[in-house]
């Protein structure tokens, strides 16, 4: 990921309303915030539309790797049209970037990548991806940017 993204960049888009909570003392949204409203989209993303059973489910999908680029400050009350795509889909792994928009700015004031292992609940061994959840997942997959690592 180099330069501002832009909203092109991104084939899913979810709108996060900031709190008065997000703020902190300088008068911006914290940055801990940011990486909420990543596992905002995502989550939203893996339950509505790739069948993801976040309570009895038998996979799960566990953190290994966060990142944020700041570029711009978000404030309250802000909306923020999280942009969602995939950069990678492994067997049992995805990296999804996203950027975070200011409503109505064309560019990204931050950027970020998030990268889940699903594992079986019971044994949180890496577990192959469910159909429906890589079939969802396939949609939003765009090539290999940049600066992946």
């Amino acid at each position: 990921m180099s330069g501002k993204p832009s909203r092109s960049d991104y084939p899913y888009f979810q709108r996060i309303t900031t709190r008065w909570k997000d703020n902190d003392v300088y008068g911006h949204v914290n940055n801990v915030e940011y990486y909420s409203y990543f596992d905002t989209v995502i989550n939203t993303l893996l339950i509505r539309e790739a069948g993801l059973d976040i309570h009895a489910g038998s996979v799960i999908g566990l953190c290994a790797e966060s990142h944020c680029r700041f570029m711009d400050s978000l404030a309250f009350p802000d909306a923020v049209d999280a942009g969602l795509r995939v950069a990678h889909l492994g067997n049992s792994s995805v990296r999804y970037e996203i950027g975070l928009f200011r409503e109505h700015s064309p560019t990204a004031a931050a950027e970020g990548w998030f990268v889940h292992v699903f594992v079986d609940r019971a044994t949180r061994r890496p577990t192959p991806l469910p159909g429906p959840m890589r079939n969802a997942l396939q949609r939003l997959l765009v090539p290999a940017t940049e600066n992946a690592s």
